[in-house]
């Protein structure tokens, strides 16, 4: 019996090395490996690069407190800042503990600006930005919130890209409106480029911070950067995390000058966050996710798989209903069970991971190659045509 906490129902599977696209199980076994930690490997299993600079790193410094300047820190907000629509960055050490700064940022800025009743947040239905006791009721997903009351108050929620019901829920105490570019765990739910605009301005109007979160669908798995970047927008605040560590330990939370005017020495703080292994880490993931021709090659990968994806979709409409996603993050609505599919997947040696809504999950690593996609393509073939 397991002395770990059963707070996750695990697959009776033990892997052992990964490479790539690649894992290995104890008995040699390999898995084309399309969950990657749940979009965090954005480059695949212990990728050189990754690998080199952790063992040079951990011989000099791990871990310093945040009562001193961190070099590898200052080199990698800087970079962050120089590449995006951000001025500021504080680091954290995942992406609930990122959502969780950005809630505290928003409403520290109405306090600092003499508007402290502006402290309530508009959230999505169906939504996930955590698992902490703020982050669970600013989605609210009875699901996740059962047993954990009382319930934390401040958040109101909406329907998925309802721009109506959106409006009359704004009212005085409306500090910030925060919803995750690319919905997740929620099913894969892109939001429209013209529905970001409108939230935009709706901020503009009634004077309104404006979160994006971009935990999962960050960091160059939409072939851009950030998600929201398409949509010529700018929001506030977006926290990150995942890809940004390419399998290490690391979130951010990305502000503006305007919105950081709250944030002064006491109001939040990390003991790991912004270590020097995180920290350097995280610069040879930019090194890489801002190489030249390295996004425009995951937008080519993306429309290659996307391809692929709709030909099956055509060859069994009783199976796929809808292919949802941008790029390299992948959702498959299917009118079968996407349990059942994915337990037929994983007999074939592909992992994926299952969403809201019926939704198979597929995250690549962005240094997936186009006989990999095929690979996959062909799996998830074989599998619509034993469900057919």
């Amino acid at each position: 019996m397991s002395s770990i906490l059963g707070t996750y129902s695990r697959k009776d599977i033990s892997f052992i090395t990964g490479k790539g696209c690649y894992l290995f199980a104890e008995n040699g076994d390999k898995y084309l490996d399309f969950v990657q930690g749940i979009a965090v490997n954005v480059l695949g299993h212990c990728h050189e690069n990754l690998v080199k600079t952790i063992k040079e790193q951990s011989e000099k410094l791990w871990h310093v407190s945040n009562a001193f300047i961190i070099p590898e820190q200052e080199k990698l907000a800087k970079r962050l800042t120089n590449n995006t629509f951000a001025d500021f960055v504080c680091f954290q050490n995942s992406g609930t503990e990122a959502t969780e700064a950005s809630i505290k940022i928003a409403r520290k800025y109405f306090h600092k600006i003499g508007k402290p009743e502006k402290n309530r947040i508009i959230c999505v239905q169906g939504a996930f930005h955590g698992r902490t006791l703020a982050a669970l009721f600013a989605a609210n997903n009875p699901k996740h919130t059962e047993g954990f009351g009382p319930r934390v108050d401040g958040f109101d929620q909406v329907p998925f890209a309802d721009h109506e019901a959106l409006k009359k829920v704004i009212n005085k105490n409306t500090a910030a409106i925060m919803v995750e570019t690319i919905m997740g765990e929620g099913g894969i739910k892109v939001v429209p480029d013209v529905y970001l605009k409108s939230l935009k301005d709706l901020c503009n109007k009634h004077d309104l911070l404006l979160i994006l979160d971009e935990v999962q669908c960050g960091i160059g798995r939409t072939g851009h950067f950030f998600a929201f970047e398409k949509s010529g927008i700018v929001p506030d605040i977006v926290p990150i995390a995942k890809g940004i560590g390419g399998g290490f330990p690391l979130g951010a939370c990305l502000v503006t000058k305007k919105a950081s005017v709250g944030m002064t020495p006491g109001t939040h703080g990390s003991t790991f966050g912004g270590n020097p292994l995180a920290m350097s880490i995280g610069n040879t993931v930019l090194d890489i996710i801002f190489g030249k021709d390295f996004l425009d090659n995951v937008k080519q990968k993306g429309r290659y798989f996307d391809q692929g994806l709709n030909k099956v979709k055509a060859k069994y409409p009783k199976i796929i209903e809808e292919i949802r996603g941008v790029c390299l993050i992948k959702g498959l609505k299917l009118l079968v069970d996407n349990t059942e599919f994915i337990t037929k997947l994983m007999n074939h040696k592909m992992l994926a991971i299952k969403a809201e809504e019926n939704v198979v999950r597929l995250f690549p690593p962005l240094i997936v190659n186009t006989k990999e996609i095929d690979e996959a393509i062909s799996t998830i073939d074989k599998v619509c045509n034993e469900m057919s």
